[in-house]
């Protein structure tokens, strides 16, 4: 079996390797993280969030011309044609959910997203398994990552995490004790 796979995929390592970077050890990813936590206590502290929200616009804006860029001269030299992925961006967003918006997390969803989408049509030519099995367990992995956050909310069940229990002290001073 022959996979193509195009020097965009070197591309993507090391956007990844910039991005994690980026977020993790510049003094820019701070704002980015800052701002995207609470808009009102980074304006609070000095950060202009609306030039951070302008960095974000841009870098994204670069980050999909570069995607864009490489699946139009990538191993399928077609060129710009309406055959290009339409569904590229709602295929973005669960991996960004699946990848927990994390620059590692979102590589290995993506490659797992792509495998499925390749071996998918190499099953449906193979062995006539309708494509839309391929949605079916990407619907499913969608489902199972984001339903015990929503199980949680419903439900009101505390988020796993270290507990906190109160112990009383001989002099009648309460102190919070994590487990």
């Amino acid at each position: 079996m022959h996979f193509p796979v195009s020097v965009g995929f070197l591309v993507v390592i090391a956007a990844t390797i910039f991005v994690a970077w980026l977020l993790n050890r510049s003094s820019l990813g701070f704002r980015f993280r800052a701002v995207g936590e609470n808009p009102h206590a980074a304006r609070t502290a000095g950060i202009n969030v609306k030039n951070v929200y302008v960095y974000a616009m841009l870098i994204s804006g670069a980050l999909i011309g570069i995607a864009g860029a490489t699946q139009v001269l990538g191993t399928l030299t077609t060129g710009f044609s309406s055959g290009i992925d339409a569904g590229i961006g709602f295929d973005a967003i669960t991996v960004a959910l699946l990848g927990r918006s994390r620059p590692w997390g979102v590589f290995g969803a993506g490659l797992l997203f792509g495998a499925l989408k390749a071996g998918g049509y190499a099953m449906q030519a193979a062995n006539g398994v309708p494509i839309d099995i391929v949605l079916v367990v990407q619907s499913l992995i969608v489902l199972f990552v984001a339903a015990p956050p929503l199980v949680r909310t419903i439900f009101r069940i505390p988020a796993p995490g270290p507990r906190q229990k109160r112990v009383r002290r001989t002099n009648s001073k309460t102190a919070v004790v994590t487990k």
